[in-house]
């Protein structure tokens, strides 16, 4: 989701509520995060339809990845949270990822992936601390850059996820299923 209008419309009403904790992430603030972190994947040599990896439990800085990979024209690829690193390491090579972006909570299984991983460059944790210049806090790697306007939004893929395989008979482009065979008669919008 990249909420390109909204922080103009209606910067502080909220665009993320978590339901267990109540914390509120307003429209404006999405939008400095995911602006900086679009810039640090792109300063790290992430082009266009380029990959990286996000593999963290439900929380709002999950959100802000993703709208910073819309946002920077990249692909990025969710990974379930109650993986094994060597299940982690898996999908991370298999989706030529080169950054990995990770939380506090399932930083363990993410550095015993890593020496797997040998396209991942950076590793970030949302929420805390890092080690070395390969893994760095999410919020100091991208303090140095300026919260600014770019023309990265006009380099946004249609759709930002990809699919291994196609499911049955159907594709999914974005949110919406697409059918894999053509329709025999052109459809009319009443």
């Amino acid at each position: 989701m990249y909420p390109w209008k909204h922080p103009k419309l209606r910067p502080d009403r909220p665009a993320v509520i978590m339901a267990g904790s109540g914390e509120i992430l307003t429209y404006r603030e999405l939008e400095r995060r995911s602006n900086k972190l679009a810039h640090l994947l792109r300063a790290n040599a992430l082009q266009r339809l380029d990959h990286f990896a996000i593999f963290m439990e439900n929380n709002s800085r999950y959100v802000e990845c993703c709208a910073a990979g819309e946002r920077a024209g990249l692909y990025y690829t969710c990974i379930n949270s109650y993986l094994t690193p060597d299940e982690l390491a898996y999908i991370v090579n298999n989706s030529e990822s080169r950054i990995l972006i990770t939380s506090m909570a399932k930083r363990a299984v993410a550095l015993a992936a890593l020496p797997q991983c040998p396209k991942i460059r950076l590793c970030l944790i949302v929420d805390g601390a890092g080690d070395d210049e390969a893994v760095r806090n999410l919020d100091e790697a991208t303090e140095s850059f300026p919260m600014r306007r770019s023309r990265m939004r006009r380099s946004v893929p249609r759709c930002s996820i990809r699919l291994a395989q196609p499911v049955g008979r159907r594709a999914f482009y974005g949110h919406y299923p697409i059918s894999l065979r053509p329709r025999s008669t052109p459809s009319t919008i009443s």
